[in-house]
């Protein structure tokens, strides 16, 4: 589903532990780590799309995080011609995505990447929050960084206190 300005409804989940790390799932056979993130189909709305997507990489269901925030608004990004499906070209533009922040009340040994016929990720791990995003492929740091800045709120972390400098970010 593209909507007529030409992205896709999406949403993205940033899962923090009690430390306010964040984990990040490592792509399978690739060497890019990112945050969960999935399309939002027909009739569905975002927070439904979010533990749908939720149970499907990562394995977590309702019961294993406590939702801290989301994002106010679409955050998008547009994908370059090369990522994009042929079937899409004519008139696929990018994401447009809501942002969650959950918070994990469950245990490490709930997330189970596996737990799907088509796993996304092969690996992941807690990360401080104002990670470089450099491991993130490039035409998402930015939707990243506004969503960290966005959400960092709910964790009582100033966008400026800690985060390293844009150079860093870029």
């Amino acid at each position: 589903m593209i909507d007529r300005d030409g992205y896709r409804p999406n949403v993205g989940i940033i899962i923090c532990n009690s430390k306010n790390e964040v984990f990040w799932g490592k792509r399978i056979k690739e060497h890019s780590w990112q945050f969960p993130q999935g399309g939002i189909k027909a009739g569905e709305t975002p927070e439904r799309a979010m533990y749908r997507e939720l149970r499907e990489e990562v394995g977590l269901s309702e019961q294993h995080v406590k939702i801290l925030g989301r994002t106010r608004d679409w955050l998008r990004y547009e994908v370059p011609e090369q990522w994009v499906r042929r079937d899409w070209r004519s008139n696929y533009k990018g994401q447009k995505q809501i942002w969650y922040l959950l918070r994990l009340v469950g245990r490490d040994c709930d997330v189970r990447l596996r737990d799907s016929e088509k796993p996304e990720f092969d690996a992941w791990r807690w990360n401080d929050y104002w990670l470089p995003l450099e491991s993130v492929v490039e035409f998402k740091r930015e939707v990243y960084e506004q969503a960290l800045n966005e959400l960092a709120k709910y964790l009582n972390r100033s966008p400026q206190a800690h985060r390293p400098s844009a150079v860093a970010l870029r």
